[in-house]
């Protein structure tokens, strides 16, 4: 017997299928600049559109980790394209970038034309949100690697800064305030530990509340959509003198904010000033791990950090909080070395 591709696992139809369903919602993302509709070899964008003078492009890539294992197992795919937005265009705007536009990688075990428009739906959503365009993507099958339901989720933002705004860290001196923006959720940061802990140690249901006397779901809890900075941070850095900004993900504070410290300062956290949400509470005792362990995966409670002057410190929360991001001061630039000091 002959074969062909689909008895090797792969639906071309399916392909074509999907394609249909996902072009007015990638169509919908579009932006001035956008040359190109999807379907072609590579996406254009014509940057001559944007108002930039001197413009530098700024690239960044990440996906959803072990946060696509909680969709999977619930069947509920239509928020974590989101994460996968926010992943990427909030890791540009901490150089100062604002971003143009965004491409998108979907690896499934079995294309499902249903699951892949719930996927680009997010993203899309996310891509709307951030202001930025969708302008092209793959979707793979991978038939005898990967399950049938699985998949994962990969994106790529580019964005553009004048060169003369670049942000690098060089800026910062000691006395600047550090100013926290919250993060009420995991946003796809830890997940690894996370369902070991509640799913396979501790042995909850996804079902059950997330915690005693919680309205909403464990599920509900861990799929929660990340937050997307982006477009609150660049109206702030339009409008303020920004030092540094720090995305807070895997790595959690102490590794993130010093990525964009200078040599000659030390950043000094006071974790008093904010209470850490829920889901990180119940995460630290279900595996009775310690303070240290929790600070270095999780973000606890803190998605972005900026550096300002002390002069800028109030205008700066009144900015975020326009743009509804509950903003408050953390700590401070001290003499140093580079370092990350965390006190309680």
């Amino acid at each position: 017997m002959s074969s062909d591709y689909l008895s090797a696992g792969v639906d071309i139809e399916a392909g074509e299928e999907t394609v249909k369903r996902i072009t007015p919602i990638v169509q919908s993302t579009f932006q001035p600049g956008v040359l190109t509709d999807i379907g072609g070899f590579g996406g254009l964008f014509d940057l001559s559109k944007s108002s930039f003078k001197d413009p530098v492009l700024v690239a960044a890539t990440d996906g959803v980790g072990t946060k696509a294992e909680i969709a999977r197992l619930t069947k509920r795919f239509g928020t974590i394209g989101r994460d996968l937005v926010a992943m990427c265009v909030d890791d540009l705007v901490c150089i100062g970038a604002t971003p143009l536009f965004f491409l998108d990688y979907v690896a499934v075990g079995n294309l499902n034309p249903e699951i892949v428009e719930q996927l680009v739906t997010g993203i899309a959503e996310g891509c709307r949100e951030a202001k930025c365009a969708l302008i092209g993507g793959e979707m793979a099958e991978h038939p005898g690697v990967m399950q049938n339901d699985q998949f994962d989720l990969v994106g790529f933002a580019v964005g553009a800064v004048e060169r003369n705004s670049l942000l690098d860290g060089s800026a910062s001196h000691p006395g600047d305030i550090l100013i926290a923006i919250e993060s009420p959720n995991l946003r796809s940061n830890g997940y690894s530990l996370a369902r070991h802990v509640l799913l396979e140690k501790a042995g909850l249901s996804l079902d059950q509340p997330a915690w005693v006397g919680a309205k909403n779901s464990l599920a509900d809890e861990l799929l929660s959509p990340s937050v997307i900075y982006s477009p609150a941070v660049t109206d702030a850095l339009n409008k303020h003198d920004i030092h540094a900004i720090a995305h807070i993900t895997g790595g959690g504070l102490e590794k993130n904010l010093s990525r964009v410290l200078n040599n000659k300062v030390n950043a000094v956290i006071d974790t008093n000033t904010w209470t850490v949400p829920n889901i990180f509470q119940e995460i630290q005792k279900h595996g009775n791990i310690s303070d240290y362990e929790m600070q270095q995966v999780f973000n606890m409670g803190v998605g972005m950090v900026l550096a300002v002057t002390h002069d800028n410190t109030d205008e700066l929360i009144q900015t975020l909080d326009s743009h509804n991001k509950n903003a408050w001061v953390i700590g401070e630039l001290v003499d140093g070395l580079g370092e990350v000091i965390l006190q309680q």
